[in-house]
């Protein structure tokens, strides 16, 4: 049963809604749905501010000097600091560089050192494609590991004896599955293996408690949940207690225990710090900074109960107005993230379609259509406002108009 009777019921609680002050805080163009935020969260106002200052004082007049009057070159580790509440880190647990993909090479090449014997990394079949290409590139480069991948449900069977790595993705890109990351970290320590999170769909979207899985090593970007802006910046967190033993592939400058005494040999900073490799954008990691602080005033429970809310809604709308549509994303809130997706043969065009009116999803090949259901500026009234055109596209078939098959680059 729909847990409410019409649009009016959304709006009302929309009104008592604790979060929707938030909405404000986002430059959202008019008469726009946003449901894709779980691929590029929207632009902060503030960062509008933050960066005009970046640019014209920080760089501007400040030039070279900013690196030290304003604190640049220490922002990799104070943005990780202000991330770290998010996945239950340490403030010395999490530094803010590179691209996901790049960490996640040297997490993993980090993760194979502690254990040299023999042995497999594995991952799960249908995990995101980065996490897969650099899972199979990094075993390249380790005569000592294998790449096994398990089929996806099986990751709990499939660790074995000589597993040496666990890499998976905690919220499932496309399905929005949530695996049981406490008990798939207990299974992996049990064999004496090392487990990598990615939480790039997780972050901002669902609870995340890295210490209190007992995590060793974890990813994840920042321009999703954390409207970051494209491309932001991608973060890397290691369990403390590793940290004085994981050696990061990519020796980097900024890795380096003294960058500025620029001696030939590397020797590695302490703590986090090692995981740093090149000078870091800056203008990307500040525009991120302000995407995190802005979500660090909402309340963390309210946002996550939102976001079950805005769910179910969704859920129990299109199963009444659009039953064409197949839900494949679960209705437990604990096994799933903060996305809502279907699966349709015509999914391209119906997304398509939808964005034609002002409702922006995205598509995942082959076949599934994806909302992000973000809980600090989507409403009950939008939720609802995005159903009525989801059923009026499949209600009058407009997605069959040529225009709508056309495949951009980016879906």
């Amino acid at each position: 049963m729909m847990p409410f009777a019409s649009l009016a019921d959304a709006e009302a609680l929309d009104r008592a809604d604790p979060l929707a002050p938030f909405r404000d805080h986002f430059a959202l163009p008019a008469g726009v749905i946003y449901l894709d935020g779980n691929s590029l969260g929207p632009l902060p106002v503030a960062t509008l501010a933050a960066q005009a200052d970046a640019v014209a004082n920080q760089w501007g007049s400040g030039l070279i000097r900013s690196w030290n009057d304003a604190g640049w070159i220490d922002a990799p580790l104070r943005i990780g600091a202000k991330l770290a509440p998010l996945i239950g880190a340490g403030a010395d647990e999490v530094v803010v560089t590179d691209s996901t993909s790049v960490n996640l090479f040297k997490a993993v090449v980090a993760a194979a050192g502690l254990d040299t014997r023999p042995g497999a990394l594995l991952t799960e079949a249908g995990n995101f494609p980065t996490d897969l290409y650099i899972a199979r590139g990094a075993v390249a480069a380790l005569p000592h590991l294998r790449l096994d991948v398990a089929a996806p449900g099986e990751i709990l069977n499939a660790i074995g004896n000589d597993t040496r790595v666990v890499l998976l993705t905690h919220v499932h890109y496309k399905s929005g599955h949530r695996h049981d990351m406490a008990a798939i970290t207990r299974a992996a320590h049990a064999v004496g293996a090392v487990i990598i999170w990615d939480v790039s769909h997780s972050v901002g979207a669902v609870a995340v408690d890295l210490n209190g899985c007992d995590v060793d090593l974890a990813v994840g970007c920042g321009y999703k949940y954390l409207n970051g802006g494209p491309g932001a910046p991608s973060f890397l967190f290691a369990a403390r207690r590793l940290q004085s033993r994981l050696h990061s592939p990519l020796a980097g400058w900024f890795g380096h225990a003294d960058p500025f005494a620029f001696t030939d040999d590397f020797v590695a900073a302490p703590g986090i710090a090692r995981f740093q490799c090149g000078t870091p954008p800056m203008l990307s990691l500040l525009a991120l900074e302000t995407g995190i602080d802005v979500f660090l005033q909402a309340d963390a429970a309210a946002l996550f109960a939102k976001s079950a809310a805005l769910f179910d809604l969704f859920a129990d709308l299109v199963a009444a107005r659009c039953p064409t549509l197949k839900l494949v994303t679960a209705r437990d809130p604990a096994a799933r993230g903060s996305h809502i997706s279907f699966a349709h043969p015509a999914g391209y065009a119906i997304v398509q379609a939808l964005i034609a009116r002002g409702v922006i999803g995205d598509f995942r090949a082959p076949d599934v259509l994806r909302f992000g259901l973000t809980p600090l500026y989507l409403g009950f009234a939008d939720t609802w406002r995005a159903v009525d055109q989801l059923a009026a596209v499949l209600g009058t078939e407009e997605w069959r108009e040529a225009r709508f098959s056309l495949r951009s680059k980016v879906t």
